[in-house]
């Protein structure tokens, strides 16, 4: 008996160390996620969006863009408000490779639970009253 009690206790151990491992591994990945999600040099309006995108939260991420905006996915037109539903809270951005365009252009790796993961790219268009009214979206090289 006190052979069986000196091993579970010996598993015991072993197992809160393998515990206390994959819990710093899991961190150290969320940091390096983080530290890849730079997202200060984004357009204010652009960053807002993003961040309602990467939240999942489609009604906050829409009321950015015009009520008839357009959407082209790799230079195909679109249905924005159904890609919006279909996407919002299932796709997101895990890394931020590239600003450009004056923060309106984000670059990066993209995570799909359909399409698994690659590099695309958002570009937003401001029109002049601060709205988007057209996103364009697509794999990216």
């Amino acid at each position: 008996m006190k052979k069986i009690i000196f091993l579970l206790t010996i598993l015991s151990v072993f197992s809160a160390c393998a515990q206390k491992n994959n819990s710093t591994k899991i961190i150290q990945t969320q940091e390096k996620t983080k530290d890849r999600m730079d997202t200060s040099k984004l357009n204010e309006t652009v960053k807002k969006a993003f961040d309602a995108w990467q939240n999942g939260n489609a009604e906050v991420f829409t009321s950015y863009f015009t009520t008839d905006a357009k959407l082209y996915d790799d230079g195909s037109p679109r249905d924005f408000k159904k890609f919006v539903k279909d996407a919002c809270g299932h796709e997101k951005f895990t890394t931020i490779d590239k600003i450009e365009n004056e923060g309106k252009e984000i670059f990066g790796q993209f995570h799909t639970e359909s399409w698994g993961d690659f590099k695309t790219y958002f570009k937003f268009s401001l029109n002049s009253e601060g709205k988007f009214d057209k996103l364009e979206i697509g794999q990216a090289n």
